[in-house]
């Protein structure tokens, strides 16, 4: 428990700041219109791939007993995924009202 306090209290500043970037997302996410829903899924899947690259270079960089950033890259490569195939799903939905039949 004194590990993770001493761990809080050295890094206050990143998780203020990881605290206000999550709250400040949600407010911009939330007031976005209908019709601006597409593009920025079409981003959100792009920095999503970004996310995947990362997550399998660390783990190819880390060590095979390293079980912390092997599990982090998992997860990181697991749920870019899903966003990446159902942001994909999502956007060619939308897309199709648009075109002629």
């Amino acid at each position: 428990m004194l590990e993770i306090l001493a761990y809080l209290k050295a890094n206050v500043l990143a998780i203020n700041l990881i605290v206000i970037t999550i709250y400040l997302g949600f407010e911009i996410i939330s007031k976005v219109p209908a019709v601006l829903h597409t593009p920025l899924m079409s981003g959100s899947n792009a920095i999503s791939g970004i996310v995947i690259i990362g997550a399998i270079i660390l783990m190819r960089q880390s060590e095979s007993n390293d079980y912390l950033s092997l599990t982090v890259g998992f997860v990181g490569i697991v749920l870019g995924t899903i966003n990446v195939v159902g942001g994909h799903a999502v956007t060619n939905r939308m897309l199709e009202m648009f075109r002629k039949k």
